[in-house]
């Protein structure tokens, strides 16, 4: 079936358009337009509405272990569901998987990365994503605490083997990159460190967290994996550790591409007399001067929320500022991880600071295609809260009235208030669809050229960012219907997508050995299957860069 979307906005910054034009779906795919419009079966009048390329977000914590603790840890923020008889309660309640897909939809984000899956918990993450509807998926599977890469690491195994390891783990989980979170800092964590910094020694392994990320940098870069290695810096929130922590980072990338999780959370100095500063400006000055850097924001609101990290060591130093005053720390092989709830309150001199520090970085960073639009949800603030931070990047006078009601000490503290850079309609659509799209190689997304699939988002223009942004006029998915006014009306399932880079055989034999040792269990018991869940045809590859 041939369908228009006739007379819209195009604002596609992929194919350099921004123009009134119709625009053509077929067969889940946008096509060139045919000879005779007329000639559609079906026609979606756009006229005076924007049409962009569906939303993609690289960084959001959407299932997996953690983010089911974190729902056992809080029930009494879960919102009932119709009952259906024979399901358990739990499976009722609000923070569901068919929530998280409904909610992205209706503002027209089409793709989602859940950035922190746990190799031995693959199966169990790529399970709950197949239950999440209409938004395709994608995963990066977390290494840099793991005792076989650090033990590679230690004995001087070359680089293939190490890159052939990684292959071997990409692969068996179905992931799309790869993330190191706090590298080393997991393991010296289980030997009672309570700081590590990037050029410290991991007990018993010998090896440093800058030899870990360099290693994986070069791993995923020989075997050709399109999205840099994911990398969660040392010292998360920690005034002045933090700062030196992702600088020295960014200074040890060399010229090869590595992207950057989050940093707001890596803005803080120790000015003033709270000794909390922001130094969002130096971090931006440096991110603009980092050509092979990208990076993500992790965007602090203000309210209700709870962060979830495999970051072990900095979710134990922030258990004392849960609220509620319950947390959850857990130990396991390689990472853990921690739930700690919390409450960003506008009146607290530090929540306002950070709040401030990711507007700063959002607006001082100069290339919209190397900057990416994320709250790290739910840990900085639930996903929900994306169209406030449009509105916030998009008008001035709405970040003026937010300031209005800060803390006089933050406002003093933050260049926040000085900077007039409004965002564009192409700049949002560079962020959060072309930008997104090449950097996780998926170019078949983010952008409405002839062959892309067709994920189309449609928005009535007006001066409330925050209501154009958060219900779209239209969203098809695969070239369906899938939202309209803002409410879905067809649920259907995507797919998730993954790399299959090929290692040596050896490694396979290796790694059964290792694992056989280590678990009493053969490396396939660590593989998803093609067939596990219970769909068609529930996966895409992506491929490798030659």
């Amino acid at each position: 079936m041939l369908t228009r979307l006739s007379g819209g906005h195009v604002v596609d910054p992929a194919n350099g358009r921004d123009e009134v034009a119709d625009l053509f779906v077929k067969d889940g795919l946008v096509v060139d337009p045919p000879a005779n419009a007329q000639a559609a079966d079906e026609t979606i009048d756009c006229t005076g509405l924007v049409v962009m390329a569906g939303a993609i977000d690289i960084h959001s914590h959407i299932a997996g272990g953690h983010v089911n603790t974190a729902r056992l840890l809080l029930p009494e923020w879960h919102r009932a569901f119709q009952a259906r008889p024979g399901e358990t309660a739990l499976s009722k309640v609000g923070w569901t998987t068919e929530e998280t897909g409904l909610l992205y939809a209706e503002m027209g984000f089409t793709t989602v990365v859940e950035p922190a899956m746990a190799p031995s918990s693959a199966l169990h993450a790529h399970l709950e994503l197949a239950d999440t509807p209409i938004i395709d998926k994608a995963t990066l599977v977390v290494l840099g605490n793991d005792d076989m890469l650090m033990s590679m690491i230690r004995e001087g195994e070359s680089e293939s083997a190490i890159a052939d390891y990684v292959a071997w783990t990409v692969s068996a989980s179905r992931a799309l990159g790869v993330k190191c979170i706090n590298a080393g800092g997991s393991a010296a964590f289980k030997e009672n460190v309570r700081r590590f910094d990037f050029d410290d020694v991991v007990p018993d392994y010998g090896v440093s967290s800058r030899q870990i990320v360099k290693t994986l940098q070069t791993a995923v870069t020989s075997l050709g994996i399109p999205h840099p290695l994911h990398v969660h810096c040392n010292n998360l929130g920690v005034p002045g550790a933090s700062s030196d922590s992702i600088e020295a980072t960014i200074r040890a990338a060399e010229g090869a591409p590595l992207h950057l999780a989050h940093i707001q959370f890596y803005g803080y100095g120790t000015e003033g007399k709270r000794r909390f500063s922001s130094r969002g400006q130096k971090l931006a000055e440096l991110v603009n001067a980092t050509p092979e850097i990208t990076v993500d924001i992790g965007q602090v609101m203000f309210g209700q929320t709870v962060t979830i990290s495999s970051d072990e060591l900095r979710q134990f130093a922030g258990r004392g500022q849960a609220s509620p005053r319950k947390s959850i720390i857990f130990d396991h092989e390689a990472n853990g991880g921690g739930v700690v709830p919390m409450n960003y309150k506008q009146k607290s001199y530090f929540n306002a600071l950070q709040w401030a520090i990711g507007l700063e970085l959002f607006l001082l960073i100069e290339d919209p295609s190397r900057v990416f639009f994320t709250t790290d949800h739910p840990n900085g603030a639930p996903f929900t809260t994306y169209p406030d931070i449009f509105a916030l990047l998009m008008d001035r006078s709405v970040r003026a009235k937010w300031l209005d009601a800060l803390p006089k000490s933050v406002v003093k503290m933050t260049s926040l208030p000085q900077i007039e850079r409004e965002y564009t309609l192409n700049e949002i659509a560079t962020m959060t669809r072309a930008s997104p799209a090449r950097l996780l190689g998926t170019t078949d997304r983010g952008h409405l050229g002839a062959g892309a699939v067709a994920d189309v988002a449609v928005y009535r223009p007006g001066d409330d960012k925050a209501t154009m942004f958060g219900k779209a006029a239209y969203v098809l998915k695969d070239g369906e219907l899938v939202v309209k006014d803002g409410q879905v009306v067809k649920r259907k399932f995507g797919r998730a997508l993954t790399l299959r880079p090929e290692p040596d055989k050896a490694m396979k034999t290796r790694l059964d050995r290792y694992f056989d040792d280590k678990y009493g269990l053969s490396a396939r018991w660590f593989e998803v299957p093609h067939g596990a869940l219970g769909r068609e045809d529930p996966f895409k590859v992506v491929p490798c860069r030659a």
